[in-house]
Protein backbone atom coordinates (compact mmCIF):
# COMPACT_ATOMS: atom_id res chain seq x y z
CA UNK A 1 0.00 0.00 0.00
CA UNK A 2 1.39 3.46 -1.06
CA UNK A 3 -0.06 6.12 1.37
CA UNK A 4 0.14 9.68 0.53
CA UNK A 5 0.71 11.37 4.03
CA UNK A 6 0.38 15.03 5.01
CA UNK A 7 0.57 16.90 8.37
CA UNK A 8 -0.42 20.38 7.72
CA UNK A 9 1.03 22.73 10.90
CA UNK A 10 0.40 26.49 11.58
CA UNK A 11 3.76 27.29 10.06
CA UNK A 12 4.56 24.65 7.34
CA UNK A 13 3.13 21.81 6.06
CA UNK A 14 4.76 18.19 5.40
CA UNK A 15 4.32 15.90 2.44
CA UNK A 16 5.05 12.52 1.66
CA UNK A 17 4.45 8.45 0.25
CA UNK A 18 4.86 5.76 2.85
CA UNK A 19 4.42 2.36 2.78
CA UNK A 20 3.01 0.19 5.41
CA UNK A 21 6.76 -0.36 7.04
CA UNK A 22 6.70 3.61 7.48
CA UNK A 23 9.91 4.09 4.50
CA UNK A 24 9.33 7.86 3.14
CA UNK A 25 9.79 8.86 0.02
CA UNK A 26 9.22 11.96 -2.00
CA UNK A 27 9.71 14.06 1.02
CA UNK A 28 8.38 17.91 0.72
CA UNK A 29 7.85 21.05 2.91
CA UNK A 30 5.87 24.33 2.16
CA UNK A 31 4.84 27.29 3.74
CA UNK A 32 1.25 26.76 5.43
CA UNK A 33 0.20 30.23 4.33
CA UNK A 34 -2.59 29.82 7.76
CA UNK A 35 -3.39 33.06 8.50
CA UNK A 36 -5.15 33.25 4.71
CA UNK A 37 -7.63 30.52 6.09
CA UNK A 38 -8.40 27.02 6.11
CA UNK A 39 -9.87 27.26 2.35
CA UNK A 40 -6.50 28.83 1.07
CA UNK A 41 -4.51 26.04 3.27
CA UNK A 42 -6.31 22.90 1.61
CA UNK A 43 -6.51 24.15 -1.57
CA UNK A 44 -2.49 25.12 -1.16
CA UNK A 45 -2.56 21.36 0.24
CA UNK A 46 -4.47 19.40 -2.51
CA UNK A 47 -2.24 21.77 -5.02
CA UNK A 48 1.17 19.84 -3.77
CA UNK A 49 -0.71 16.79 -3.57
CA UNK A 50 -1.40 16.81 -7.29
CA UNK A 51 2.43 16.46 -7.73
CA UNK A 52 2.40 12.98 -6.46
CA UNK A 53 0.97 9.87 -8.20
CA UNK A 54 0.24 6.04 -8.03
CA UNK A 55 -0.61 6.33 -4.50
CA UNK A 56 -3.69 4.29 -2.96
CA UNK A 57 -4.85 6.51 0.12
CA UNK A 58 -4.52 9.47 1.94
CA UNK A 59 -4.11 10.27 5.18
CA UNK A 60 -3.92 13.75 7.05
CA UNK A 61 -2.38 15.14 10.21
CA UNK A 62 -3.54 18.55 11.18
CA UNK A 63 -3.92 21.03 14.34
CA UNK A 64 -6.73 21.37 15.64
CA UNK A 65 -9.87 19.63 16.94
CA UNK A 66 -11.04 16.91 14.43
CA UNK A 67 -14.27 14.69 13.79
CA UNK A 68 -12.00 11.19 12.34
CA UNK A 69 -15.22 9.95 11.49
CA UNK A 70 -16.39 12.52 9.09
CA UNK A 71 -12.87 14.09 8.35
CA UNK A 72 -13.73 17.74 9.59
CA UNK A 73 -12.66 19.67 12.05
CA UNK A 74 -14.39 20.15 14.94
CA UNK A 75 -12.79 23.42 15.87
CA UNK A 76 -9.54 25.72 15.37
CA UNK A 77 -8.14 28.53 16.73
CA UNK A 78 -7.38 32.01 15.02
CA UNK A 79 -3.87 30.85 13.58
CA UNK A 80 -6.05 29.12 10.82
CA UNK A 81 -9.01 31.81 10.43
CA UNK A 82 -12.26 29.89 8.45
CA UNK A 83 -10.87 25.92 9.19
CA UNK A 84 -13.64 25.34 11.96
CA UNK A 85 -16.38 23.23 10.20
CA UNK A 86 -14.44 22.33 6.80
CA UNK A 87 -15.15 18.75 5.40
CA UNK A 88 -11.45 18.10 4.80
CA UNK A 89 -11.91 14.38 4.37
CA UNK A 90 -14.80 14.84 1.65
CA UNK A 91 -12.75 18.28 -0.17
CA UNK A 92 -9.99 16.54 -0.62
CA UNK A 93 -11.34 12.65 -0.93
CA UNK A 94 -13.48 14.60 -4.36
CA UNK A 95 -10.68 15.91 -5.87
CA UNK A 96 -8.41 12.87 -5.80
CA UNK A 97 -11.11 9.97 -5.75
CA UNK A 98 -8.89 7.96 -2.85
CA UNK A 99 -10.15 7.33 0.72
CA UNK A 100 -8.93 10.00 2.48
CA UNK A 101 -8.38 9.77 6.58
CA UNK A 102 -7.61 12.92 9.07
CA UNK A 103 -6.32 13.19 12.40
CA UNK A 104 -5.39 15.84 15.20
CA UNK A 105 -1.59 16.50 14.74
CA UNK A 106 -0.66 15.58 18.08
CA UNK A 107 -2.49 12.44 17.92
CA UNK A 108 -0.77 11.38 14.64
CA UNK A 109 2.56 12.46 16.40
CA UNK A 110 1.55 9.91 19.37
CA UNK A 111 0.43 7.06 17.05
CA UNK A 112 3.58 7.57 14.97
CA UNK A 113 5.94 7.43 17.88
CA UNK A 114 3.55 4.33 19.49
CA UNK A 115 4.44 2.21 15.85
CA UNK A 116 8.15 3.23 14.97
CA UNK A 117 9.19 5.77 17.99
CA UNK A 118 9.68 6.44 21.48
CA UNK A 119 5.94 4.64 22.94
CA UNK A 120 6.67 1.25 20.97
CA UNK A 121 7.41 -0.24 23.99
CA UNK A 122 4.73 1.23 25.92
CA UNK A 123 1.35 -0.15 25.23
CA UNK A 124 -0.09 2.93 27.67
CA UNK A 125 1.58 5.91 27.31
CA UNK A 126 0.68 9.72 26.93
CA UNK A 127 2.22 12.40 24.50
CA UNK A 128 2.70 15.99 24.85
CA UNK A 129 4.10 18.26 23.11
CA UNK A 130 5.47 21.93 24.30
CA UNK A 131 5.46 24.38 21.75
CA UNK A 132 2.72 27.82 21.13
CA UNK A 133 0.50 25.87 23.68
CA UNK A 134 0.17 22.48 25.08
CA UNK A 135 -0.97 19.11 23.11
CA UNK A 136 -2.06 16.22 24.51
CA UNK A 137 -3.27 12.15 23.24
CA UNK A 138 -3.45 9.42 25.36
CA UNK A 139 -2.79 5.97 24.06
CA UNK A 140 -4.58 2.63 25.91
CA UNK A 141 -3.71 -0.34 24.93
CA UNK A 142 -1.73 0.79 22.02
CA UNK A 143 -4.93 2.43 20.83
CA UNK A 144 -5.84 6.04 21.60
CA UNK A 145 -8.57 7.56 23.17
CA UNK A 146 -10.53 9.92 22.56
CA UNK A 147 -13.48 10.38 24.75
CA UNK A 148 -17.39 10.92 23.94
CA UNK A 149 -16.76 13.50 21.49
CA UNK A 150 -13.43 12.48 19.92
CA UNK A 151 -11.47 15.91 21.41
CA UNK A 152 -10.01 14.10 24.73
CA UNK A 153 -6.64 15.11 26.26
CA UNK A 154 -6.60 19.01 25.57
CA UNK A 155 -3.93 18.60 28.44
CA UNK A 156 -3.10 22.25 27.85
CA UNK A 157 -6.43 23.29 28.98
CA UNK A 158 -5.83 21.93 32.49
CA UNK A 159 -5.96 24.07 35.17
CA UNK A 160 -2.82 23.90 37.17
CA UNK A 161 -3.51 27.67 38.85
CA UNK A 162 -6.87 29.68 39.48
CA UNK A 163 -7.99 30.91 36.38
CA UNK A 164 -4.75 29.78 34.27
CA UNK A 165 -4.67 26.88 31.79
CA UNK A 166 -1.35 24.96 32.53
CA UNK A 167 -0.16 26.10 28.66
CA UNK A 168 -0.27 28.96 30.28
CA UNK A 169 2.81 28.70 32.68
CA UNK A 170 3.96 25.55 31.10
CA UNK A 171 4.16 25.84 27.21
CA UNK A 172 7.64 26.77 25.49
CA UNK A 173 5.98 30.50 24.55
CA UNK A 174 5.50 31.07 28.34
CA UNK A 175 8.78 30.15 28.65
CA UNK A 176 10.42 32.38 26.64
CA UNK A 177 7.98 34.88 27.54
CA UNK A 178 9.55 34.64 31.24
CA UNK A 179 12.73 34.64 29.60
CA UNK A 180 12.54 37.68 27.78
CA UNK A 181 11.16 39.56 30.83
CA UNK A 182 14.53 38.67 32.59
CA UNK A 183 16.53 39.24 29.50
CA UNK A 184 14.87 41.47 26.94
CA UNK A 185 17.85 39.92 24.23
CA UNK A 186 16.29 36.50 24.93
CA UNK A 187 13.83 35.84 22.24
CA UNK A 188 13.80 32.26 21.47
CA UNK A 189 14.33 28.56 23.01
CA UNK A 190 17.76 28.58 21.61
CA UNK A 191 18.84 31.47 22.73
CA UNK A 192 17.58 30.87 26.06
CA UNK A 193 19.89 27.96 26.09
CA UNK A 194 23.35 29.05 25.15
CA UNK A 195 23.09 31.94 27.71
CA UNK A 196 22.52 29.19 30.25
CA UNK A 197 25.12 27.31 28.94
CA UNK A 198 26.93 30.20 29.50
CA UNK A 199 26.34 30.70 32.79
CA UNK A 200 23.75 33.32 33.10
CA UNK A 201 22.22 32.60 36.80
CA UNK A 202 18.89 34.84 35.76
CA UNK A 203 17.62 32.83 33.03
CA UNK A 204 19.00 29.48 35.18
CA UNK A 205 16.16 30.33 37.28
CA UNK A 206 13.51 31.15 34.96
CA UNK A 207 14.52 27.49 33.24
CA UNK A 208 13.93 25.88 36.74
CA UNK A 209 10.70 28.01 37.42
CA UNK A 210 9.17 26.90 33.93
CA UNK A 211 10.57 22.98 34.97
CA UNK A 212 8.19 22.93 38.19
CA UNK A 213 5.41 24.34 36.17
CA UNK A 214 6.09 21.27 33.35
CA UNK A 215 6.84 18.34 36.17
CA UNK A 216 3.22 19.73 38.48
CA UNK A 217 1.10 18.79 35.27
CA UNK A 218 2.48 15.97 34.35
CA UNK A 219 2.52 14.59 38.23
CA UNK A 220 -1.16 15.39 38.28
CA UNK A 221 -1.55 13.13 34.73
CA UNK A 222 0.68 10.36 36.25
CA UNK A 223 -1.81 10.09 39.43
CA UNK A 224 -4.83 9.86 37.01
CA UNK A 225 -3.88 7.98 34.07
CA UNK A 226 -0.89 5.68 35.58
CA UNK A 227 0.56 5.41 32.40
CA UNK A 228 3.85 3.10 31.89
CA UNK A 229 5.60 6.62 30.06
CA UNK A 230 4.92 9.61 29.18
CA UNK A 231 6.12 11.23 25.36
CA UNK A 232 7.17 14.94 25.65
CA UNK A 233 7.82 16.28 22.16
CA UNK A 234 8.03 20.10 21.12
CA UNK A 235 11.75 21.49 20.09
CA UNK A 236 12.39 22.56 23.58
CA UNK A 237 12.29 18.84 24.30
CA UNK A 238 15.09 17.89 22.08
CA UNK A 239 17.66 19.17 25.34
CA UNK A 240 18.16 16.00 26.65
CA UNK A 241 19.20 17.03 29.68
CA UNK A 242 16.31 19.19 30.04
CA UNK A 243 13.77 16.12 30.02
CA UNK A 244 15.86 14.11 32.54
CA UNK A 245 15.42 17.28 34.92
CA UNK A 246 11.79 16.95 34.16
CA UNK A 247 11.87 13.48 34.70
CA UNK A 248 13.41 13.86 38.15
CA UNK A 249 11.37 16.63 39.27
CA UNK A 250 8.20 14.84 38.37
CA UNK A 251 9.35 11.64 40.28
CA UNK A 252 9.83 13.79 43.41
CA UNK A 253 6.11 14.55 43.23
CA UNK A 254 4.42 11.82 42.64
CA UNK A 255 3.54 9.17 45.19
CA UNK A 256 5.68 5.39 45.36
CA UNK A 257 3.16 3.66 43.60
CA UNK A 258 3.34 5.43 40.40
CA UNK A 259 7.93 5.38 40.37
CA UNK A 260 7.66 3.12 37.58
CA UNK A 261 6.76 5.78 35.13
CA UNK A 262 9.43 6.95 32.54
CA UNK A 263 9.43 10.27 30.83
CA UNK A 264 11.26 9.77 27.32
CA UNK A 265 11.37 12.69 24.64
CA UNK A 266 9.90 12.18 21.41
CA UNK A 267 11.89 10.53 18.67
CA UNK A 268 10.23 10.78 15.67
CA UNK A 269 11.27 14.55 15.38
CA UNK A 270 8.94 16.26 12.39
CA UNK A 271 7.81 12.87 10.85
CA UNK A 272 5.94 11.75 13.87
CA UNK A 273 2.83 13.09 12.40
CA UNK A 274 3.61 11.71 8.57
CA UNK A 275 3.99 8.34 9.96
CA UNK A 276 1.15 8.42 12.25
CA UNK A 277 -0.85 10.01 9.50
CA UNK A 278 0.18 7.15 7.47
CA UNK A 279 -0.32 4.21 10.13
CA UNK A 280 -4.24 5.59 10.41
CA UNK A 281 -4.59 2.87 7.24
CA UNK A 282 -2.77 0.53 8.83
CA UNK A 283 -3.47 -2.66 11.31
Amino acid sequence: MRILAADIGGTNTKLCLCDENGKMEQFTEYATESAKGGPHVIQRLMDHMSVYTNFDCIAISTAGQVNAEEGSIVYANANIPDYTGMQIGRIVGSRFSVPVKVENDVNAAALGEARYGAGAEFPHFLCLTFGTGIGGAIVIDNRLYKGVNGVAAEFGHMFTHPSAYYESFASTTALVSRASQADPSCTNGRLLFEQIHKGNAQLEEVLFEWIEEVSFGLASLIHIFNPAAIVVGGGVMEQLSLVERVEARTKSLIMSSFAGVVIRPASLGNKAGLLGAASLFLS
